[in-house]
């Protein structure tokens, strides 16, 4: 459970003895986190029944009296652009609004402590242009000059996004990841024997299983869309946005709304 604070990282519960102590709740296996003070509490009305226990000890508890202690330390977000960079008439202004994204996002890092990164797939395989960062100096740096053009690899662009996100969490354990995925769903190149579309499917289903937060932003034109991005969206038990006028504003404000409206 998370809460938003402004100017700050996310308030995030955490499993460690690490942490601010907010509250108490009953012991249900073991643990080393004990919170005494709900401890003594628990056990303060049952002191008269326990006069036998008591003849030994001024205090009596009892292992159903254990309370452990409930905390919560600041973490950051770690927001991974997924973008399709496939030609398309589309690609120039996707790639313009993904950056000043970025950009502005990046701008909010100092303070919050997020950060942010970018994997684009086209032709037939899928790059880390820009790895998980909170500087703006690398960021405009990597952004310079992004590949565009050829098929579709959707599954390999997943696939690269869901390492990134194993990687980050390795060393950063709480991160609070969120995956943007700006494609009209249509993945043309598979990796292996599947299709191309049955393959990204079965990948979005490990972002499920590794719960990890996913904004879908489908860039099909209304009149060709074919519900493809829609399909990927429900796999990933994500929200699909479609943004008309893709510009760096709109995608900006939406995924700090995701952000922000998640941890409320």
């Amino acid at each position: 459970m998370t809460r938003k604070q402004s100017g700050r990282r996310t308030q995030t519960r955490s499993e460690r003895k690490r942490g601010r102590y907010i509250s108490a709740r009953p012991v249900t296996e073991s643990t080393t986190d004990i919170a005494f003070d709900a401890t003594i509490r628990a056990a303060a009305p049952h002191q008269k029944r326990r006069a036998e226990q008591r003849k030994q000890v001024a205090f009596a508890i009892q292992p159903t009296d254990l309370q452990r202690k409930v905390r919560v330390r600041k973490a950051a977000n770690l927001i991974l652009f997924v973008v399709d960079a496939s030609w398309s008439m589309a690609v120039a202004e996707r790639m313009s609004a993904t950056k000043g994204a970025i950009l502005s996002l990046l701008t909010d890092a100092y303070q919050r402590r997020d950060r942010v990164g970018l994997v684009v797939f086209q032709k037939d395989r899928a790059l880390t242009v820009l790895p998980p960062t909170n500087s703006i100096q690398l960021a405009h740096r990597a952004l310079a000059d992004i590949p565009v053009g050829g098929k579709t690899p959707l599954s390999a662009g997943l696939s690269l996004a869901l390492e990134v996100f194993e990687r980050e969490r390795l060393s950063h354990p709480e991160v609070l990841p969120l995956m943007i995925l700006l494609t009209d769903g249509a993945g043309n190149v598979s990796m292996g024997d599947l299709s191309p579309q049955e393959e990204a499917l079965l990948i979005a289903d490990r972002f499920n299983e590794n719960e990890i937060r996913s904004v879908v932003i489908n860039m099909e034109h209304a009149a060709f869309d074919q519900g493809l991005a829609h399909t990927l969206a429900d796999r990933l038990d994500a929200p699909c946005y479609s943004l008309q006028q893709l510009k760096a504003e709109h995608l900006y404000r939406t995924v700090r709304q995701e952000i922000d409206g998640a941890h409320e």
